[in-house]
């Protein structure tokens, strides 16, 4: 079994608390905060009013309020976001990240923890701290949200051993689940093309949220014609905003180039083969397609 555990020392945790917290949020988020409960957790999308992809985030129940687990990089912003729509709710939003930690194991080991079940975004306590096998892929294993003050002794207890944050980014890379960068994405790309409908990170039957027209348009009209794919660099190197080009036909852009990178990929053009050797202007790669992707070509 592997015992590795991966600190997520990137991520962030806001709590959003008040006894209009779960409305405040429904009306918001892309996913059924209805789904969220002391067993369940989910992941979800705040998007533009057109549907443009702006954050991301999985909200786990805590106490009376909810715990938002964010990328750092994104935190600051997700949290005047949500201050912003707050209004006159009666709604408290806290940044807890100096007090709480993201640590990362996996799904065998998860498995083997007394209280676990084999259902994605299932939610347990462990040591009064919550334990959530990851909503988005059970392959991306499991999730602890802790204080930091217990994270070592609980880690201990647990028999898991802190390992290089590096492999986890890599795993969730070669699933095709983006690890960081995400401020890359930013009004690039619609919501629906981040695979967020694969991913269970929309729920198209909520009814209104944040960009939900556009979203339930491509769904509903099968419009959906590019995807967030990653990249596979066999050498060299690319550039942000890098056309995918085959035939002299652009297929698609480069989106984050860096050390795990994405592009938004014309999936059903006929140019795009995933089994091809694309050129950039520095180097040659691949576009990946994850199993759990069906693209329908």
């Amino acid at each position: 079994m592997n015992n590795s555990v991966f600190i997520l020392k990137d991520r962030s945790i806001l709590y959003v608390n008040g006894s209009d917290a779960k409305n405040f949020l429904q009306n918001l988020i892309s996913n059924d905060i209805n789904k969220v409960n002391d067993s369940s957790s989910c992941f979800a999308s705040l998007l533009t009013p057109q549907g443009k992809f702006l954050y991301e985030f999985i909200i786990v129940k805590h106490k009376l309020g909810f715990f938002i687990d964010c990328e750092k990089s994104q935190s600051e912003a997700i949290f005047k976001q949500l201050n912003m729509y707050k209004l006159r709710s009666k709604v408290e939003i806290l940044d807890l990240s100096n007090e709480f930690v993201v640590a990362s194991f996996s799904y065998e080991k998860y498995l083997s923890i007394e209280g676990s079940k084999d259902i994605l975004g299932f939610t347990f306590k462990y040591r009064e701290d919550p334990i959530i096998l990851d909503p988005r892929n059970k392959n991306l294993g499991a999730r602890l949200i802790i204080n930091l003050e217990k994270l070592y002794l609980s880690l201990k207890k647990l028999d898991l051993k802190d390992d290089n944050i590096e492999k986890y980014y890599a795993q969730s890379h070669k699933l095709g689940v983006v690890p960081k960068y995400l401020n890359k994405l930013q009004n690039k790309l619609f919501g629906i093309e981040c695979n967020y409908a694969e991913l269970n990170g929309i729920d198209f039957k909520k009814g209104c949220f944040v960009g939900q027209e556009n979203t339930a348009r491509i769904n509903l009209k099968n419009k959906l014609s590019k995807r967030l794919l990653p990249i596979e660099i066999i050498e060299g190197n690319l550039s942000e905003d890098e056309k995918v080009i085959n035939n002299d036909v652009e297929i698609g852009k480069v989106l984050i180039n860096e050390n795990y990178p994405f592009a938004l990929i014309k999936f059903l053009d006929k140019n795009f083969d995933k089994n091809q050797v694309f050129k950039s202007k520095n180097g040659t790669f691949k576009i990946l397609v994850p199993e759990w992707l069906s693209l329908n070509n």
